[in-house]
């Protein structure tokens, strides 16, 4: 009888790569390789970022813990958190600071974003010298704070400054601006508002030109006001960028120093009247060399910040969902 070949023994053995074309393997070998290579080529940079920002926040942290007092590499002691007793116990400028910089904040953002939501909705159709408008609008984000706070305070000058002449000119009687101590900190707040509406405006127009056009169609057939489209079209689908925007700009205004310095200068002003937390932790730094102090302020100005980002966007997620 002719003979027939042995049939291959079955596997006993599950063989995973068996059953995958030699192709398939060669291109997930590929992709593995070149994942790894991505992350090869980014790890230098992701460290010295890494260490950018641990090492600053780890020397500060250990820094809050000392009597560090004249210099930063005298002879100091740890102390614990005497330092954090000192400041939530200073009821003379460091929670006056903290109100001030809430009030600053909270004040810029809230007409900042009425005012880039109102020019972005103006701007959100073409219209001839659009260009020339988003052109005027960036100017101020170009200018570097000092520089503004200079222009400012030759603008706002009781005496020789435009602002009064207009004034004078309407009827409408001087003002002090930046040499009163309760108009001090609302002009800076608007002057903040001059600088920093445009960005938000930026931002929101971009969410807007991404919107879909067909629900607010939809809302204008059936007979949907403007104010109704807006309220209750409009709104809900900007709320992600809005939710975003917010975000930058609240975090960017907490941490405001330099028109401020450069106005009012040391303590911010004579009677502390716009000495925000970050204008308290330079003073204490290069005025006073309290910097066991200074260093336990930073740590909860730090803390403050990443609590009203968590607030903001659980807020902005709760209203999205």
């Amino acid at each position: 009888m002719p003979t027939t070949e042995a049939a291959p023994a079955a596997r006993t053995v599950a063989d995973p790569a068996g059953d995958i074309p030699a192709g398939a393997r060669r291109r997930r070998t590929f992709e593995q390789s070149n994942r790894r290579l991505k992350w090869a080529m980014l790890a230098p940079a992701l460290l010295f970022v890494g260490l950018m920002i641990v090492f600053p926040l780890v020397f500060t942290a250990d820094l809050s813990l000392t009597d560090a007092f004249g210099a930063v590499n005298a002879g100091k002691e740890h102390i614990g958190l005497r330092n954090f007793a000192d400041a939530l116990g200073d009821s003379r400028r460091f929670w006056p600071a903290v109100e001030r910089t809430v009030v600053f904040t909270v004040g810029a953002v809230i007409l900042e974003t009425v005012l880039g939501l109102a020019l972005a909705m103006l701007m959100r159709k073409p219209f001839r010298g659009m260009r020339w408008v988003r052109t005027v609008l960036i100017i101020p984000l170009l200018t570097t704070p000092v520089a503004i706070g200079i222009l400012w305070l030759l603008i706002l000058d009781p005496t020789n400054g435009i602002a009064n002449h207009l004034l004078t000119g309407i009827g409408l009687p001087p003002q002090e601006f930046l040499g009163s101590v309760s108009q001090s900190l609302p002009t800076l707040m608007l002057i903040d508002v001059w600088q920093w509406t445009p960005m938000m405006t930026l931002l929101l127009l971009a969410g807007l030109t991404t919107l879909p056009e067909e629900p607010e169609e939809a809302a204008l057939m059936d007979g949907a006001s403007a104010w109704q489209r807006f309220r209750y079209v409009i709104m809900p689908m900007l709320g992600p960028t809005l939710a975003t925007a917010l975000v930058l700009r609240a975090v960017d205004a907490l941490k405001t120093f330099d028109i401020l310095y450069a106005t009012k200068g040391p303590g911010g002003g004579s009677d502390f009247e716009v000495e925000t937390l970050n204008v308290y932790a330079y003073g204490l730094t290069f005025d006073y060399q309290e910097y066991g102090l200074a260093a336990a302020v930073l740590v909860l100005f730090t803390l403050f910040i990443v609590g009203v980002v968590v607030l903001l966007r659980r807020r902005g997620g709760r209203k999205n969902a």
